[in-house]
């Protein structure tokens, strides 16, 4: 019982990745354009989530500074959710909501991205965010989920929504790190050539 449990959970999350790579490819691949165009510029990527959504917004911070799967130059990336100073001082002194939107306000310029990342698409620190990257003249790429939340209506023309078609939380992160993964590779591809990588 519990092994065809865990063999549902694979199935469920391959269908869903199989599903999904038609409808949002285009969107992917618009981010790795509006990424590409930010960091060859002499931007920066600020990311930021909560919970699993902050863990993927490290992740890809990570693979940014550090490097996906090939040798690259150093890419400018910036997790929102790593000073704990920052996080708890704002929180403390403002609210929840301000934690990534004043560090957008402090470090964000025209021409950067911001990744904002929340399944439901209603988190509202995000929210506070994208607003604030918007203020700044920054490019949004917001990754959620279901029918895109409070989220979907806040984007602009200009920004660029990867929404996963699905209710489950748990299977919506999973799409999230393969998107970021492909922006990532995306990235790579477009900076070094269109050859297989080297993991």
């Amino acid at each position: 019982m519990l092994e065809q449990r865990i063999q549902q959970h694979f199935i469920d999350s391959a269908d869903l990745k199989y599903k999904a790579a038609q409808s949002l490819s285009a969107p992917i691949a618009a981010a790795v354009q509006a990424i590409l165009a930010c960091v060859t510029g002499g931007g920066k990527v600020l990311a930021c989530g909560n919970g699993g959504s902050a863990a993927d917004a490290q992740h890809f911070s990570a693979e940014f500074v550090g490097r996906f799967e090939r040798e690259r130059p150093e890419l400018a990336a910036i997790a929102l959710t790593t000073d704990t100073s920052i996080i708890t001082a704002v929180g403390n002194d403002y609210s929840y909501d301000a934690i990534f939107s004043r560090q957008v306000r402090a470090l964000g310029q025209p021409g950067d991205v911001l990744i904002a990342i929340t399944t439901s698409g209603n988190s509202s620190n995000v929210l506070a965010a994208i607003e604030a990257a918007h203020a700044r003249d920054m490019v949004v790429v917001g990754l959620s989920g279901r029918n895109g939340g409070k989220m979907a209506k806040l984007l602009r023309d200009t920004d660029v929504h990867i929404c996963v078609p699905h209710e489950r939380t748990a299977r919506i992160q999973e799409v999230h790190i393969l998107a970021l993964h492909c922006i990532c590779d995306g990235v790579d591809a477009q900076l070094l050539g269109d050859q297989e990588g080297n993991a």
